[in-house]
């Protein structure tokens, strides 16, 4: 999947605005990995993690980390809530997913734009599971938790496709 042209407003910190596309195309390459594991009926490994029930609690899991990014960011730097409508329901998150990754991306493009850079850094608040970040890294993870679940069913999809 190529890379598109950033198509979000300039930034007062610009690698807010490189990390708030990146972690949009990032959650696209996802959704493509998704996608070839749903084709071959991809089985997941056994773990007492709930995320990793099936194919579609995995994408319920990054989509709804996706919406629970922004909206974190946006309480602890008193921002107005990004109104991002709430992931599709399990039983047709695989049928909307599409429209709702389009949405993410939508909603993801302004919240960020009018802050200035020192509020990304100056202050850690802790996370909804106790972790303390600073806004910076927050956006951080938002970029690599689409990537770590791509390549972990990359992984799995080397392993199990048909040769």
């Amino acid at each position: 999947m190529a890379i598109q042209k950033n198509t979000l407003p300039e930034y007062r910190y610009g690698a807010a605005r490189t990390m708030a596309f990146l972690r949009g195309q990032y959650l696209l390459e996802f959704w493509a990995a998704w996608q070839q594991a749903k084709a071959i009926n991809l089985q997941l490994p056994e773990t007492d993690d709930p995320s990793y029930i099936s194919l579609e609690t995995l994408l319920a899991h990054a989509l709804g980390a996706d919406r629970s990014y922004l909206v974190w960011i946006c309480k602890q730097l008193e921002l107005p809530d990004p109104e991002i409508q709430p992931r599709p329901k399990i039983e047709v998150i695989a049928a909307q997913a599409e429209g709702y990754i389009a949405h993410l991306i939508e909603r993801w493009r302004l919240p960020l734009a009018e802050v200035d850079e020192k509020r990304f850094y100056r202050e850690e608040y802790p996370s909804n599971w106790g972790v303390r970040y600073c806004i910076d890294a927050m956006l951080e993870h938002a970029v690599m938790h689409p990537i770590l679940h791509r390549v972990q069913l990359q992984e799995l999809l080397e392993e199990q496709s048909p040769a």
